[in-house]
C-alpha cells in the first residue's frame, strides 16, 4: 500500500508577493479611515447642532428625582404635631412654548383661568428669560387643583394650544395645631432641614433617601425606564400628651394678655414644664411667647408694622432667634427659693442635718462683711426644718448650709444635676457650668447665698429633673421627649429608656423632702397654689435679677401630686412679669392654682376626698 507523501514546509511559505499585497491592503484601509474620520469632523463642525437636535427629538434621557416623605412628630397618643403634606408646583419651559407664537397667548390664559396667576408676571419672566427650560411660576397648589390643571392641559381638543407646562410632586411640611408645641416641635427650614426643637434634633431619624427614576425614550425604540423608590423617613412618637399642652399653653397666653400694657408684653418669658417623676418623661413643655410653625418668620404677632418697617435683616434675624429660643432647654436664671429643698437633702445626705434642729431667725445674719436678709425682714424667730422650708426662711438656710460645709455642698449641686448638661434630646440646652462655684472658689457669703438659690444659674430642665430625684424615692431619670421611633410601616425601631442616671438622695431623705414640701402648700409660702380635694407638695422661689436693685424678678414655684405617691411634677416660671411689684410670688401661684385645676382632673390624679 502506497503511502501518501506528506506536504514539506516549504509549500507554506509567506512569499515576498504575498507580504506587497497584504501592506497594500493595509494602507488602502487607514485611507479609508482617515478619509472618514476628516469628513466627519467637517460634518460635525459645519452641522453638529442640527443633528444632535434631531438625535434628542428622537430618543431622550429622562432623570428625575423622587421626592421622600419626611416622617412625621406625634404626641403620646397618636396624634399629628407635624407632618409632610403632597404638593404640587408648576413648572414652566419658555423656550418649548416660543417655539410657536400661537401657543403663547392661549397658555397664559390658561395659566390665569386655571390657577388665578397674574399674566403680567408670567410674560415678564417670558421676555426676560426666553431660552429658560425650567422654572417653578407656581408652589404649593393642591391635589384637586393638580387633578383639575392635569385635566384640563391634557385636553387637546378642548385646548390645542397649551405648550410648555408641567407638574412637579413634592412634599411641604405642615403643623396641623399652629403654635403648639413650638419650642418643642421646631420647624423645617428649606431641603428638609430641622431648625430647631425635635425637627432638628431628629432631623436624620425623620428624613428619608430620595428615589430616582432614570432611562432612555425613543420614538423608534422601546421606554426603558428604571426606578429605584424612595425611601421615607421616620416618625417619631413623642412623651408630650396634646390635650396637656393645650391646657398649659391656654393659661400662660390668658396669664400675658391679662396683664399686657400698650407696648409692653404680659412678661418677658412665661414658661411651664410638666414631668412624669418616675421615668423622666415630659408630658408638656411651653413657654411664652410662642410662634406659628407654618409661618415661624412671621414676626406680626409681636411687631406693629410701622416697627418692623424700621427694622433691618439683622435686627429681624434677632427678633426671629429670641421667639424660637426655647427658655424651658436654653434659658439661665438665678433659681430663688426653689433651690431650698436642695439644700435640705444635701443637709441630710451629708449627716449635717438630723431633721429635729431649730434655727433662730432674726431677719437677718452677718457672714464676714456681708449683713444677708431673710426676705422676712423682721425676723420669723425659732424655727423648726419644716417651718424653715414653709415660711422660706434665708437666715434658717443659710445656717444649714455653714453645717454641710462648702465641700459638700458643691458636692452635692453637682450631684442634683446642677452645673451640668441634662441630655435632654432637644438642641440649645443652656451651659451653666461657668456659672456654678467651685469649692475652692466658694467664700463664706458665696456659700450663704447659694444655699437659698441666689448666685448661681440653672435652666428650668435641670430643675425639674432634680426636683423629680428629690420625691421619688432618690432616682435621677434623664429628661426626655421622644418616646418611640416608627419607621413608615408603623414598625417600632427604638424605644426611650427609663434611664436612672444616678442615685441623688435616700428613700428616707425623700420621705422628708416630701413632708417638708407639702407645709409649703398646706400653711406655708405656697398656699394659693391649694386644690380642693388634691393633696399637693412645692417650693415657691423669688429671684432678683442683676444687677440688683433694679425691680426685675424671675418668680417661680415648682410642685408635685400627690403629695404622698407623686405622679406629676410641675414647675411654673414668670420672668419680669409686667406688673409693678415683681416680687410678688402670688402671681406664679395662681397662675400654677390655674394650670392645676384643669390638668388635674384630665390626668387622674387621685384626690384625697378632704
Amino acid at each position: 500500500m502506497a503511502k501518501r507523501k506528506r506536504p514539506s514546509y516549504s509549500d507554506k511559505r509567506f512569499t515576498p508577493k504575498m507580504q506587497r499585497k497584504l501592506a497594500m491592503l493595509f494602507m488602502g484601509i487607514g485611507l479609508a479611515f482617515v478619509t472618514l474620520i476628516a469628513r466627519v469632523t467637517v460634518i460635525n463642525a459645519r452641522d453638529g447642532e442640527s443633528y444632535t437636535r434631531i438625535v434628542l427629538n428622537q430618543q431622550q434621557y429622562n432623570s428625575r428625582t423622587i421626592d421622600f416623605k419626611r416622617g412625621d412628630i406625634l404626641d403620646r397618643n397618636g396624634t399629628v404635631l407635624a407632618t409632610s403634606q403632597l404638593v404640587y408646583d408648576v413648572v414652566l419651559d419658555t423656550k418649548t412654548l416660543l417655539q410657536d407664537q400661537e401657543n403663547v397667548e392661549p397658555t397664559l390664559a390658561f395659566l390665569r383661568n386655571q390657577l388665578e396667576m397674574d399674566t403680567e408676571e408670567v410674560k415678564a419672566f417670558i421676555s426676560s428669560s426666553p431660552s429658560s427650560q425650567y422654572r417653578v411660576i407656581k408652589k404649593g397648589i393642591t391635589y384637586q387643583q393638580a387633578q383639575d390643571f392635569q385635566k384640563e392641559y391634557n385636553d387637546e381638543k378642548k385646548n390645542p394650544h397649551l405648550e410648555g407646562l408641567w407638574l412637579e410632586e413634592r412634599y411641604q411640611r405642615t403643623y396641623p395645631y399652629n403654635t403648639l408645641a413650638c419650642d418643642v416641635i421646631g420647624f423645617v427650614a428649606g431641603d428638609n432641614q430641622g431648625t430647631c426643637g425635635l425637627e432638628a434634633s431628629y432631623n436624620q431619624t425623620l428624613n428619608g433617601i430620595n428615589g430616582r427614576t432614570f432611562g432612555y425614550a425613543g420614538s423608534e425604540t422601546s421606554d426603558t425606564t428604571v426606578s429605584k423608590d424612595p425611601v421615607d423617613g421616620c416618625n417619631v412618637v413623642t412623651t408630650i400628651d396634646v390635650n396637656l399642652q393645650s391646657i398649659v399653653e391656654k393659661h400662660i397666653k390668658a396669664f400675658n394678655e391679662q396683664h399686657a400694657s400698650e407696648g409692653k408684653a404680659g412678661s418677658l418669658n412665661t414658661a411651664v414644664i410638666m414631668m412624669d417623676p418616675n421615668n423622666g418623661e415630659i408630658l408638656a413643655e411651653a413657654s411664652y411667647p410662642d410662634f406659628n410653625l407654618n409661618k415661624p418668620r412671621d414676626l406680626s404677632a409681636y411687631y406693629t408694622e410701622e416697627q418692623l418697617e424700621g427694622m433691618d435683616d439683622d435686627a429681624k434675624n434677632q427678633a426671629m432667634n429670641q421667639i424660637w429660643n426655647n427658655f424651658c432647654v436654653s434659658g439661665t436664671y438665678e433659681p430663688g427659693s426653689t433651690f431650698k429643698p436642695f439644700t435640705v437633702a444635701a443637709g441630710l445626705e451629708t449627716g449635717a442635718l438630723k431633721g429635729d434642729e431649730t434655727f433662730e431667725c432674726l431677719g437677718a445674719l452677718q457672714v464676714d462683711d456681708h449683713l444677708i436678709h431673710c426676705h422676712h425682714t423682721a425676723g420669723h424667730g425659732t424655727l423648726d426644718i419644716t417651718e424653715a422650708v414653709a415660711q422660706s426662711c434665708n437666715v434658717s438656710l443659710m445656717l444649714m448650709a455653714e453645717a454641710i460645709g462648702k465641700d459638700d455642698f458643691s458636692r452635692y449641686q453637682h450631684n442634683f444635676g446642677f452645673g451640668e448638661y441634662t441630655d435632654i434630646d432637644l438642641p440649645g440646652e443652656g451651659d451653666t457650668s461657668s456659672l456654678l462655684y467651685a469649692a475652692k472658689d466658694m467664700g463664706k457669703s458665696d456659700l450663704a447665698t447659694n444655699s437659698f438659690g441666689q448666685n448661681f444659674n440653672v435652666t428650668m430642665t435641670q430643675m425639674t429633673a432634680g426636683f423629680c430625684s428629690l420625691i421619688n424615692g432618690g432616682n435621677y431619670y434623664k429628661p426626655h421627649v421622644m418616646k418611640e421611633i416608627r419607621n413608615a410601616n408603623d414598625n417600632l425601631k427604638e424605644s426611650a429608656d427609663q434611664i436612672v442616671v444616678k442615685k441623688t438622695v435616700s428613700k428616707a431623705t425623700s420621705e422628708k423632702i416630701r413632708e417638708y414640701t407639702k407645709a409649703v402648700v398646706d400653711h406655708g409660702t405656697g398656699t394659693r397654689v391649694q386644690l380642693d380635694e388634691y393633696s399637693i407638695g412645692g417650693k415657691t422661689g423669688t429671684a432678683e435679677k442683676l444687677p440688683r436693685g433694679n425691680g426685675n424678678y424671675v418668680i417661680s414655684f415648682i410642685g408635685y401630686a400627690p403629695a404622698d405617691n407623686p405622679q406629676i411634677v410641675f414647675y411654673v416660671l414668670i420672668d419680669e412679669p409686667n406688673v409693678e411689684n415683681q416680687e410678688d410670688t402670688g402671681l406664679v401661684a395662681g397662675l400654677t392654682h390655674d394650670i392645676m385645676a384643669e390638668a388635674f382632673p384630665y390626668l387622674g390624679i387621685e384626690k384625697t376626698g378632704e
